[in-house]
């Protein structure tokens, strides 16, 4: 939502009271500075005696503010200095502050004569008649006394005003644009650094997958060759074992070259990967797989999910004599899907969550590190997605840990697919 301006936020206050006094010490002008509602911002500079001793009935003063609402509202339409009578008979202006077409509050000036010929020309900033004071001898005695100028006099004077007023907003708004301004670059080198780190981190992976793919071919004839032998020798957990390592490693062959895979083949993956950890841990290991099959054909970046199961496995699972157990859940949402990871282990303290997130966690020498393959996970899903998504971890000590990942519908900005 937009946040309006107020006329503090353009002009400094201090440097127009400066202004203004030096102003009325020149003209021999009264002058304030009002908000848009008409409250004062400034303090009154040179009041006239006549003005002062007006104001000290409440009808009257309830008057002098009608009359420079209504000169500041006749200012804003036109967005220029408008020039009145005031209820007293005196001459008044009312110099408008503006930024892009919007009323901000004016610089209020005046309170003198000038010829009787011009002054019955002007609007009256009530809209009704002058006040009679005629039988306040007093009061007509300090409008005897108020400074006599000429219309001419008062339009330079108003002309004035409106120069510097403009000038004051047209510097403070350049300045507000180039802070705005120098803030995006900020946020638009952030958003480029990161999408550099990952594109150095996907090529460094391309590497070594390459470099470990001496020959696909060989090796899965080789599984193969060994995962029949144990049918015949009727090592069906073997075979089960050998099958589920030769999907995930043609998993990984096969996209090397392709960084977007479905839900639906990223979860498979994930599985592949927990049946042969069952195989190994035995009764030690529990998982559960709940897929809303809505969410299988969403695109999500390669090895998505696989680096949060097995941070599972090592640091909540293995630990535990008694072991432990590891969900994945997937829904479907108006926006996209949301997937989740959760296991029942000791938990993550809080300062080493963003750590993790960060890819700065360092491991001791007495445990396994998988933070690296986290931090490249939530990297490459901003960097698909945008700087808003990533992933989020929740987890407390002795209760376990939930990692919350968002995948939208949209295109990978990433890769613009």
């Amino acid at each position: 939502m937009r946040v309006l301006l107020k006329i503090t936020d353009i002009i400094d206050v201090e440097v127009l009271q400066k202004i203004q006094d030096s102003f009325s010490d020149a003209t021999g002008l009264a002058a304030v500075t009002v908000d848009y509602k008409g409250n004062p911002i400034t303090k009154y500079s040179n009041f006239s005696e006549f003005c002062n001793c007006v104001r000290k009935d409440s009808d009257n003063r309830d008057c002098c503010y009608h009359s420079d609402a209504h000169g500041g509202i006749e200012s804003a339409r036109s967005g220029k200095p408008s020039i009145y009578l005031c209820h007293g008979g005196l001459v008044d202006v009312a110099v408008p502050i503006m930024v892009k077409g919007n009323y901000l509050g004016a610089i209020m000036a005046g309170q003198v004569k000038i010829d009787e010929e011009e002054m019955k020309r002007l609007p009256l900033g009530t809209g009704h008649e002058l006040t009679d004071f005629s039988e306040h001898p007093e009061i007509t005695e300090l409008y005897e006394r108020a400074l006599t100028t000429t219309l001419t006099q008062v339009k330079s004077a108003a002309d004035l005003l409106y120069t510097i007023a403009n000038y004051l907003v047209e510097k403070q708004m350049i300045h507000i644009i180039q802070e705005e301004l120098h803030n995006k670059n900020i946020e638009l080198m952030e958003e480029v650094k990161l999408r550099s780190e990952v594109e150095a981190s996907l090529k460094e992976a391309d590497l070594k997958a390459l470099q470990a793919q001496i020959n696909p071919h060989f090796l899965f004839n080789v599984l193969n060759t060994i995962g029949r032998l144990a049918l015949l020798e009727g090592a069906e957990k073997t075979q089960d074992m050998i099958y589920a390592f030769s999907d995930m490693m043609r998993y990984t062959l096969k996209k090397e070259k392709n960084n977007v895979v479905s839900l639906k083949e990223e979860i498979e993956h994930a599985q592949n990967y927990l049946s042969i950890q069952k195989m190994r841990l035995g009764n030690r290991l529990n998982y559960s797989v709940q897929i809303d099959e809505m969410t299988e054909d969403i695109l999500c970046p390669f090895m998505t999910i696989q680096p949060f199961v097995e941070n599972a496995i090592i640091h909540a699972i293995e630990p535990n004599a008694k072991g432990g157990s590891v969900k994945i859940t997937a829904e479907i949402q108006k926006e996209g899907a949301i997937l989740k990871v959760v296991d029942d282990g000791k938990g993550i303290p809080k300062d080493r969550i963003q750590k993790i997130l960060d890819g700065t966690y360092e491991a001791d020498g007495r445990e396994k590190n998988t933070g690296i393959g986290i931090n490249n996970a939530n990297k490459r899903l901003m960097y698909y997605y945008g700087v808003d998504y990533g992933v989020e971890i929740k987890s407390e000590l002795e209760k376990g840990t939930e990692i919350t990942i968002k995948i939208p519908r949209k295109s990978l900005v990433g890769r613009g697919l």
